[in-house]
Order: structure tokens, then sequence, then C-alpha cells
């Protein structure tokens, strides 16, 4: 893991850090989470859609996802790789 981004979600408050990697095209249907959960791109790329918008994210982009607002995304053709912060453990 990297080091210094760990200790940036420590830093904001997240409990439990982990890294994650998702296969090229995996879609994460409409969904919420209970409590904050952010997470930055190791590698690869995500498409993030939530209230009409589509945020496109990429290699050390940082995103903080809204607290109990459903969206939806879809990973990039390369696939994706993550570090995760969130502050229930299993709310991402």
């Amino acid at each position: 893991m990297n080091k210094n981004l760990v200790e940036q979600l420590e830093k904001d408050g997240f409990k439990h850090i982990y890294e994650w990697e998702d296969k090229p095209g995996t879609e994460y249907p409409p969904h919420s989470h209970k409590d904050r959960v952010s997470f930055y791109i190791i590698d690869g790329s995500l498409t993030f859609y939530i209230d009409n918008q589509v945020i496109e994210l990429k290699k050390g982009d940082r995103f903080d996802v809204p607290v109990a607002k459903e969206h939806r995304a879809k990973v990039g053709p390369g696939g994706c790789s993550y570090l995760v912060g969130e502050m229930i453990e299993g709310d991402s």
C-alpha cells in the first residue's frame, strides 16, 4: 500500500483502509453508503454516475463518495485498483 495515501486517509479519520481491484468492465449497480467512503485510483480508471453527472476518474484521482447518495459506477477497459477508506467496515 502507498504509505502516504494510507496516512492521508487515516488523517481524514477513516477507520478501515484496504486495497481493492476490479476487472475491466465491472459494473456496480445503483447503491449508497451509510457513512463516509473515499478512494484513490492506484491504477486504471472508473466512471462514476451520480445526480445526472458523469465523473471520469483515473490514476492518481481521489473521490469522496457522498454519504447516503445513490450512485453507480463502471470500471474502465484496463481494470482498476483502489485504495479505499471507509468509516464502517464493509460499507463500500
